[in-house]
């Protein structure tokens, strides 16, 4: 089943939370990267809702505008 990935420039809620499937499948990162840049501070922290990960769509897209700049 394909991921919906809105273009991240779209009108979308800045509060929005997106997985770690959304956020692998925007950048073509793995998932084991991510978590070990989020335990050297380099990547936002999740948030924790029960026993699922999610983050801030906005701080995703600031993280990345500092990667491609």
């Amino acid at each position: 089943m394909p991921t919906f990935l809105p273009p991240l420039d779209a009108k979308i809620h800045p509060d929005y939370l997106v997985d770690m499937k959304y956020i692998t499948t925007l950048t073509g990162m793995t998932d084991k990267w991510f978590y070990a840049l989020i335990k050297k501070n380099k990547f936002p922290l999740p948030i924790k809702l029960g026993r699922s990960s999610r983050w801030r769509l906005k701080e995703v897209e600031a993280w990345i505008k500092t990667k491609t700049n």
